[in-house]
């Protein structure tokens, strides 16, 4: 292996470190606590080293929000693609939810949650990235309550987005609960009250599946 190789690969595990510590201040602090300076300080770098990594806060933000995009298709998203399409998946999926906010796997909790609260009303290219993290999200539910109408497990008059709507409403709820409130059963009311909306919405096809 060339030296030329060995430094590219040394340089994108600094980078994917860098991202990491990122993610985790994000959810805890906001997107706007993270700083270059700061940054460097606290993975142990010199500020030009990490600038040569991310030429703004801007630019170190959106790469923040991409590396959490990764993080959380390979925690929720992948496994679920090995349940069947549909209502099995979409099962799956707000499971995954559910354990992803149970296990911590931000420190703060839901990055995107927390992304999205503090970019909401902040026009930008940080608020740009955040819209598309979030809206394959919302499109991954919908899709997945397409191909349960489709396959018989949900009947048709049900309306995608407003089913989507209902069921994405419970995990940020029971998340807040938990953190803010110190509910302990906060996931448990969140898997039951999912359960009950996807048995309410589901064929007696659908609910032997569930």
């Amino acid at each position: 292996m060339s030296p030329a190789i060995t430094r590219a690969q040394q340089g994108e595990e600094t980078r994917r470190n860098i991202l990491r510590l990122a993610v985790d201040i994000a959810s805890q602090r906001g997107l706007d606590a993270l700083t270059i300076g700061d940054l460097a300080k606290e993975i142990g770098m010199s500020k030009s080293g990490l600038f040569a990594h991310f030429g703004s806060k801007e630019d170190l933000q959106i790469a923040t929000i991409e590396a959490a995009e990764v993080m959380f298709g390979e925690t929720i998203v992948l496994p679920a693609c090995e349940a069947a399409p549909g209502l099995a998946r979409l099962a799956s999926l707000l499971e995954g939810y559910i354990r992803y906010l149970e296990d911590a796997v931000f420190l703060g909790g839901c990055f995107f949650s927390a992304v999205a609260a503090e970019f909401d009303d902040r026009p930008g290219r940080v608020r740009d990235r955040v819209i598309v993290s979030m809206r394959k999200w919302d499109d991954k539910i919908v899709s997945e309550i397409r191909n349960g109408i489709a396959a018989g497990e949900i009947p048709e008059d049900v309306a995608p987005e407003q089913l989507a709507f209902e069921l994405e409403a419970i995990a940020p709820q029971a998340n807040f609960n938990r953190r803010l409130l110190g509910d302990e059963q906060a996931f448990v009311r969140a898997r039951s009250a999912i359960r009950s909306r996807l048995l309410s919405a589901s064929t007696s096809k659908g609910k032997a599946i569930l």
